[in-house]
């Protein structure tokens, strides 16, 4: 969709995720293995960790770990920061990683704290896990510098993928600048406002110099295919996927940890007119595996699902009445793009 923040079309209509897309079919991946390769003797280490693999026990993290101990023979130190409303299966990914034999540290920041930047993040924003996104990138840098470690590997760099910024197409780390500006949209400062300082701990991203740190995405470095990581979290991680397709989509074996996703995709699509089953159908017809005939009837199916299931989680953590809670979604719904029918926002616009 047009409205994605930072997307581009090209000459003949094609948006830079496509554009990638097509262009990663000619790349020269062997260039960039080297670079990787590169990357990782200037950080291993003759003893402790070499790097840290952020992970949720879901695929993409597990993917990555498993891809550095196993091909690259480092010894990765796991993180994840623990996300609010963890659902039963998000819990038990994690457990299952851990009994894979990844070294795994669980970082729980103040969860008052963790609720409130959330709930900002909810109504200023638009965005129920802005604390938790947040977190997962300065959590892991204080973790990193307690190490001494110098790299941390990530997953894919989702501008590029998906149809963002494309800024770091061709640059193999990026910087706390880059994740300030384009994944928090610049609202940190705002964020943060009136909170003391000494709460902000895990989210600071400038107390410290950590320009020594590098950071890096794994789809950099490798033709990055969501469905292959799935395969192999299941088969040497212990992924285990939900027994019915998530709720706004027909999938089932990504962002299963927090039920707050659900509502970050819901929202998402009030927004900007796209939802988690676009995001799944651009995927699957890049690599393809559907038609784009296909995708849109998905879409029709799948995009404006409320999770409703999770309202009443919902309303208790961010401590809000029915009608407070449904005044800020409405809030946020692009009137351009949909009308409001009873509770809920039905679009008003077609996909060709």
């Amino acid at each position: 969709m047009s409205t994605r923040n930072r997307i581009e079309f090209d000459d003949v209509g094609s948006c830079n995720a496509c554009v990638w897309s097509e262009e990663k079919k000619t790349l020269d991946w062997d260039a960039r293995n080297r670079e990787l390769k590169a990357l990782f003797a200037k950080h291993r280490k003759s003893e402790g960790y070499d790097l840290i693999v952020p992970v949720s026990g879901g695929k993409d993290g597990s993917y990555v770990s498993h891809s550095c101990s196993t091909r690259f023979g480092l010894k990765p130190l796991c993180v994840t920061v623990n996300p609010p409303l963890r659902t039963e299966i998000g819990y038990q990914n994690i457990e299952n990683f851990k009994k894979a034999g990844f070294p795994l540290i669980e970082v729980n920041p103040p969860l008052q704290t963790m609720r409130l930047l959330n709930k900002r993040g909810f109504i200023d924003q638009g965005r129920p896990l802005y604390g938790w996104n947040t977190a997962i990138f300065t959590s892991i840098m204080r973790i990193a510098r307690g190490f001494a470690i110098h790299l941390i590997m990530y997953g894919e760099d989702g501008e590029i993928e998906y149809g963002g910024s494309t800024e770091s197409k061709y640059k193999p780390t990026f910087t706390a600048d880059f994740v300030q500006r384009v994944y928090l949209e610049g609202q940190l400062s705002s964020t943060f406002e009136g909170i003391d300082p000494h709460q902000l701990y895990f989210w600071d991203f400038g107390s410290k110099d950590y320009s020594d740190i590098e950071r890096a995405h794994w789809s950099y470095f490798e033709n990055w295919d969501p469905y292959r990581n799935y395969l192999v979290a299941k088969e040497h991680c212990g992924l285990k996927e939900r027994s019915q397709q998530n709720s706004g989509t027909y999938t089932n074996f990504a962002q299963n940890d927090t039920c707050l996703y659900d509502l970050h995709v819901y929202l998402m699509y009030l927004k900007f007119g796209f939802g988690r089953a676009t995001q799944d159908v651009g995927i699957d017809i890049r690599r393809g595996a559907l038609t784009r005939e296909q995708g849109i009837q998905l879409i029709e199916l799948y995009d404006n699902n409320f999770p409703e299931e999770y309202l009443p989680e919902y309303l208790d953590y961010y401590e809000m009445s029915a009608d407070e809670f449904f005044a800020v979604i409405d809030h946020h719904a692009n009137k351009s793009l949909f009308r409001k029918d009873g509770r809920f926002w039905v679009p008003t616009f077609e996909i060709n």
